[in-house]
């Protein structure tokens, strides 16, 4: 045990470090990182915390946590897409953490103490997740609410699982949901209600909600919330109070207001597994487990009506936005500590001495051979799109990614079918943190080629000047307000393009060939092409036809 402890703690500390790793290196993903990275650095420059802006407009479709933030991480270390990301990557951090604790809370423990590694294995489970590394890159509000969301169950397990400390669990929790709330709006309260009243339900004790503080509660949550609205309704009255409240959370939830794309009653069944893979597949063990303690008579048992409590955190928030107008992958990504927590726990079991052929234990070993399997299948399928892609796909380091896939893969297979579950584990882990390290290191720098945003904001910088008009039409690319120090104006129609490029002002737009083709139709004469340059909006089908790259093209009426 203290020899397989030490061997996941420097698994832990791997598979960590690339969230820190080369965090200024790459250019702003557009287009979610940008109006992170953006309007902190316009409320630094108004010298107004109060109002966020983007594009020197105001931005008021979400609350002003998340630049304040990010506005502090600028004044201490100065204004760069690295600062920002470091702010991401040390709310990944905290998650992770979250993770592990929720599993120490949920964990059986003997004499007092832990009685396994499971919160090693929850912990190290969610750090090696692809998709959260890629997230805390790159996507700052989701991060940080799922951040917020997490320590809210968390410390309303810890409330159950010590009851001693009670009153301050449940003052940390409310904590918590002031600051979600501040951070993404009302659903930071309304989620975690949800399932904590649902918890008590299940277990016939709605009356214990009267012992929940929540009279300090919500003297908590107003305290942190209510400033920042008063000072926005002195400013604007109820203008972008009442668009907020119901243009961004009920009109999105009943309506899918902004959402265009229509999503089926299933839709976060694949997204719950991808969001904490590979730990996610372990789900099927730590459900085994659940209902056979229950039939031995466990579920009056602390740490069970703990794991209970996690369960009903991934149903009531999958259920939640499963029957929502508006549906979109991350808005369920603070399950991730709870299904890492439950995984833990499961493959703990299953590695208890003389378990191995458990229920629990039979589970882990078939759960551990087919994510070993599905690793050696995407090694080969990536072996395949990269021959198949040729030069204008191709992105550094991913036959590097594929073979550590098959050979981890095959290890995983090797071990799991030997019934030596805990080597196939750390095999299968250790295969993830490789190809996470050769991602950041190798694949992320090779997108650079294929974000065009610096260099047209460096042209344009030289070309420009102060009065003269930069736009953007049918394309998405706000990092370049970023970049330009300046507002950049969208353009919505071609007519109204091409009447801009026809009149006396100096005018340089950013459009797709697509757009520009469309363009020279309308003005019959062709604008002057002044750059192009590829952009990475690949579909599969495509790289198998070996479609072109799209381009983009800034185009000017000044020619000379």
């Amino acid at each position: 045990m203290p020899r397989r402890r030490l061997i996941l703690l420097i698994l832990l500390a791997a598979a960590i470090c690339p969230y820190f790793v080369d965090l200024g290196g790459s250019a702003i993903w557009d287009a979610n990182e940008a109006f992170y990275v953006e309007t902190p650095r316009e409320m630094i420059e108004r010298g107004d915390y109060v109002s966020p802006t983007f594009n020197y407009e105001p931005r008021f479709n979400k609350p002003v946590l998340s630049y304040w933030i990010v506005a502090a991480f600028y004044a201490l270390f100065g204004i760069s897409v690295g600062v920002q990301r470091l702010a991401i990557a040390l709310g990944a951090v905290v998650l992770i953490v979250t993770a592990f604790f929720l599993c120490r809370a949920a964990e059986p423990e003997t004499d007092g103490r832990p009685a396994s590694d499971a919160p090693l294995w929850a912990g190290l489970g969610l750090a090696v997740a692809p998709r959260l590394m890629m997230f805390a890159r790159r996507i700052f509000i989701d991060i940080y609410i799922s951040m917020f969301m997490a320590l809210t169950l968390l410390f309303f397990a810890l409330s159950e699982r010590f009851p001693e400390r009670r009153r301050l669990w449940l003052a940390l929790m409310y904590v918590s949901v002031g600051l979600g709330v501040l951070t993404k709006g009302p659903v930071a309260a309304l989620l975690p209600g949800l399932v904590f009243a649902v918890y008590l339900g299940v277990h016939r004790e709605l009356r214990r909600a009267a012992g929940m503080l929540v009279p300090l509660g919500i003297v908590i949550v107003l305290a942190i919330v209510v400033p920042w609205y008063a000072l926005l309704y002195h400013r604007y009255g109820w203008t972008y109070i009442t668009s907020f409240f119901v243009g961004e959370n009920i009109d999105r939830y009943t309506t899918g207001l902004g959402v265009q794309v229509d999503r089926g009653l299933l839709f976060y069944a694949p997204v719950i597994l991808t969001d904490s893979f590979p730990l996610s597949l372990y789900l099927v063990p730590a459900a085994i487990l659940w209902f056979v303690e229950r039939r031995r008579g466990r579920q009056a048992d602390t740490s069970h009506r703990v794991r209970t409590l996690l369960w009903l955190w991934i149903l009531v928030i999958v259920g939640f936005f499963s029957i929502s107008a508006a549906k979109q992958d991350l808005y369920i990504f603070p399950i991730v500590p709870a299904v890492a927590a439950l995984a833990g726990i499961a493959i703990a079991k299953a590695l208890d001495a003389g378990q191995d052929r458990s229920p629990v234990g039979e589970a882990v070993r078939w759960t551990s051979l087919a994510v070993g399997v599905s690793f050696v299948v995407t090694g080969v399928g990536l072996v395949f799109l990269f021959r198949t892609a040729g030069a204008a796909y191709a992105l550094g380091g991913i036959p590097a990614i594929a073979a550590v896939g098959i050979a981890g893969g095959l290890a995983t297979v090797f071990f799991a079918a030997r019934a030596a579950l805990a080597s196939s584990l750390i095999a299968l882990l250790a295969a993830t943190i490789a190809v996470n390290w050769i991602f950041v290191l190798r694949t992320l720098p090779s997108f650079e080629a294929y974000k065009p945003v610096p260099a047209f904001a460096q042209l344009l910088l030289a070309r420009a000047g102060a009065d003269d008009v930069i736009a953007t039409h049918d394309v998405a690319m706000p990092s370049l307000v970023f970049y330009l120090r300046r507002h950049v104006e969208e353009v919505f129609d071609v007519p109204h393009l091409a009447e801009l490029l026809g009149s006396e002002r100096t005018v340089y737009a950013v459009l797709s060939t697509d757009a520009y083709d469309e363009l020279r139709r309308e003005m019959g004469v062709q604008p002057c092409v002044i750059d192009h340059r590829p952009t990475f909006d690949v579909k599969l089908r495509n790289v198998l036809e070996r479609q072109p790259l799209p381009e983009l093209v800034i185009v000017t009426n000044r020619c000379s």
